[in-house]
């Protein structure tokens, strides 16, 4: 028994007492298909080996089923309530879409009411596209003549709310913003293309298929259709499935924009993988990810996607943990670990302690992580010669003003009582790891080998010294923030091989560590091995064509030689235009942003828990958390290291660094001013070093970008002062005025009167 992925959008729609007797019906269905209490009527035969039947799960709802192999398979294609639910689902039109070979429903009549009643005498929205062409590209065939009357963008966007195939969907909206048709083949059709030639008459193959289905039979899953779960758990995108279910000769990579479903991939990818162990209680497969809190965050979605069992297979941490966990294994002294701000004052006394204050220490933080220690540069010969791929250039005698400082620094962290930090303890594990994983290849050889081998390995495995690769598999989120000594780590834990690592990432959205040369690490992901989502599952098209502008023209890698770009990068939802509010100074516009939140809540009903406010450092969190608290009694909960710790219904604020891997309702994006965004002290490198000045610029790109892209239905930005260069050019005048706001007059505050992005 499976659910259509329309299905679940018609369950979306109505209330959760549907969704409860739809959910039972699907039980008791499965349990035993011949219980004539289920009241299933036949309706007509859909093809040569499938039917169309009605039932009735209770008194006010009924669904559409297919069913398939002789009655042996039944597929839930739509959920009907009310009093003409029986004629609203006998008029439906089931079909098999020649591209993506899935099953797909059509309302055709109530498409073709919405579209004559707003009929007028203007050219067709779609008539520069003849049939051919818009069926090549997937648009469902029943649709044709509906779209031949469609000439406005009201009944264009009235006819999106009828729960229309996702391939019909996206293309017609790509085509809608002009794109070129080939473009919206390569980006869009491609994806769902069936992976074999597809027959309109085998409905049995058409709804195996997982575009047509979900993707389990689990009894919990099931049971909870349409309340509070999200459709990932379900469903994949064609390309996201290949991904996760895909062999690959070795390591493979995935690339996409912010919301394309990168982490559903990497957790179905898991998933997968662990599927296909042999029976067994080792954790065979790792799931890592920059940092503890999203690793938390992983392992809680990974138990809704698979349960305990999926997890008693899967080793979920941090990098850092992780590397942490290999050096107290070996049972070094390690010393105390510094956090991150404290690593950073270190850097600050040996500044002043050698007197070579022309070294800032964010650039000697980053020299030791990415050049020092990613190269393994153990002596100064070495750092001498090292490449510097990605970093400011420096002369021989800057290099060994740093080679000094970098001493001075790790002769402080072995003064008693001894300390470290997490970039060393990383390096350290790789070393180990590298050193474990090269005595059992030794093994391994010697087992094949040599007779004497068989003898070796008996007698360590007896004495408990056999060695074996430390996963089988691993899996990568967040790929992007990783430094060099982690992917050393990682490449050392997992036998060289069929799927030995995954990798899901963005460059755009790098914020933490510098540019890494994945096959300088010995892992290579170029040519098949490297994919790209461009479908944005979170993010209205409103909110995503204002951030791309906000790093459009920058190059960025694809996490290895290459270059990526966010084209095809798209959204199928849509929602409020992004709103600009400037003001004179700071506080005005702190006190409009608290107005805005306030009238989000009253107005709009808006949680305060769904709303954030983005400020581009920490000093800044606590003045606006001052300012909503005091001036306007706004709850506010400030986002920490570890995000969110309670579940209070609070106004969430932290920097843009914060954002990371969140999502919330309505963002407001503040402080995007000249010299805030970027902030000013990065123009004492235009001139002086320029290499450094592009990076700087680039990073805080990507910092807004990334704060940004976390709204799902509203964006709003503010500045006091002068609009930051990142913005539009007419920001600044086109802009809402704040004062304006704040006596109450002026344009509305809503969206509906908001300026364009």
């Amino acid at each position: 028994m499976q659910v259509g992925r329309q299905a679940h959008g018609d369950l979306e729609r109505r209330d959760g007492a549907v969704a409860d007797a739809v959910g039972d019906f699907v039980h008791r269905l499965r349990a035993d298909r011949t219980n004539r209490a289920l009241r299933l009527s036949p309706l007509r035969e859909a093809g040569d080996n499938g039917d169309l039947y009605l039932a009735h799960p209770d008194a006010r709802c009924m669904v559409l089923l297919l069913s398939t192999d002789g009655g042996d398979e039944m597929r839930v294609l739509a959920v009907r309530d009310g009093p003409r639910a029986r004629d609203e689902l006998a008029r439906l039109t089931v079909e098999i879409n020649p591209v993506s070979g899935a099953v797909e429903v059509v309302d055709q009549s109530e498409a073709d009411a919405t579209v004559v009643s707003l009929r007028d005498r203007a050219t067709p929205l779609f008539a520069r596209y003849d049939d051919r062409t818009l069926l090549d590209l997937g648009v469902v065939p029943s649709l044709l003549p509906t779209l031949r009357e469609v000439t406005s963008q009201e009944q264009f966007e009235k006819l999106l709310t009828h729960n229309l195939p996702e391939l019909t969907r996206d293309v017609l909206l790509a085509l809608r913003d002009r794109a070129d048709p080939e473009e919206v083949r390569r980006h869009i059709t491609d994806k769902w293309r069936a992976d074999e030639q597809v027959d309109p008459r085998d409905w049995a193959r058409a709804a195996r298929r997982a575009v047509s289905q979900a993707e389990t039979d689990d009894d919990a899953v099931l049971g909870a259709l349409g309340r509070s779960f999200d459709a990932w758990r379900l469903f994949l995108h064609p390309e996201q499935h290949r991904l996760a279910t895909g062999d690959f000769k070795g390591s493979a990579k995935v690339t996409g924009g912010p919301g394309t479903g990168k982490t559903v991939v990497a957790l179905h990818r898991v998933r997968h993988l662990v599927d296909r162990l042999p029976p067994g209680h080792s954790r065979a497969v790792l799931l890592t990810t920059y940092n503890t809190n999203l690793a938390r965050e992983l392992e809680q979605r990974l138990r809704q996607l698979g349960g305990d069992g999926l997890l008693r297979r899967v080793d979920v941490k941090s990098v850092d943990a992780l590397a942490l966990e290999i050096v107290q294994e070996s049972r070094r002294e390690l010393g105390r670990p510094l956090d991150d701000d404290a690593a950073m004052n270190l850097w600050h006394t040996v500044r002043v302690e050698t007197g070579l204050l022309a070294y800032d220490a964010d650039f000697l933080d980053a020299e030791f992580k990415h050049v020092v220690l990613a190269n393994r540069c153990g002596a100064w010969d070495t750092y001498r010669r090292v490449g510097r791929s990605g970093r400011p250039r420096i002369s021989t005698a800057q290099r060994h003003d740093v080679w000094q400082l970098v001493q001075a620094y790790k002769a402080h962290l072995d003064v008693a009582p001894r300390r470290t930090t997490y970039a060393l303890i990383a390096d350290r594990a790789a070393e180990l790891e590298q050193h474990r994983m090269a005595r059992t290849e030794e093994q391994a050889r010697y087992k094949e080998e040599e007779q004497q081998g068989r003898d070796l390995v008996h007698r360590e495995a007896g004495s408990g010294m056999w060695l074996r690769p430390r996963y089988q598999h691993i899996v990568v989120d967040e790929a992007q923030d990783l430094s060099a000594s982690h992917w050393r780590m990682l490449r050392a834990m997992v036998r060289r091989g069929p799927n030995d690592l995954f990798l899901a990432g963005d460059a755009h959205q790098r914020i933490y560590g510098s540019r890494v040369v994945l096959s300088h690490q010995g892992i290579e992901i170029r040519g098949r091995a490297s994919r790209r989502l461009t479908l944005n599952y979170r993010t209205t098209r409103q909110i995503l064509g204002s951030a791309n502008r906000l790093i459009r023209g920058a190059p960025f890698d694809d996490l290895d030689t290459g270059t990526d770009t966010l084209d095809g990068y798209r959204s199928v939802l849509t929602g409020l235009t992004p709103q600009f509010w400037r003001a004179p100074d700071r506080l005005t516009e702190m006190r409009a942003v608290a107005t805005l939140i306030k009238e989000r809540r009253e107005l709009h009903g808006t949680a305060y828990s769904a709303m954030a406010v983005s400020v581009p450092d920490a000093g800044a969190a606590q003045e606006f958390a001052n300012v909503l608290l005091r001036e306007f009694d706004l709850p506010v909960v400030e986002l920490g290291r570890d995000g969110v710790r309670s579940d209070a219904d609070a106004v969430r604020i932290g920097t843009m660094h914060r954002f990371k891997g969140l999502e919330f309702q309505r963002v407001f994006l503040t402080s995007v001013g000249e010299g805030q965004v970027p902030h000013q002290r990065i123009e004492q490198y235009r001139d002086a070093d320029p290499d450094r000045y592009r990076q700087e610029e680039q990073r805080a790109r990507s910092l807004v970008f990334v704060a940004a892209t976390r709204a799902r239905d509203e964006l709003v930005v503010t500045w006091s002062g002068r609009a930051s260069r990142f913005l539009p050019p007419d920001a600044d005048r086109t802009a809402h005025r704040a004062t304006d706001l704040l006596r109450q007059e002026g344009p509305p505050s809503g969206s509906s009167g908001s300026a364009a992005a």
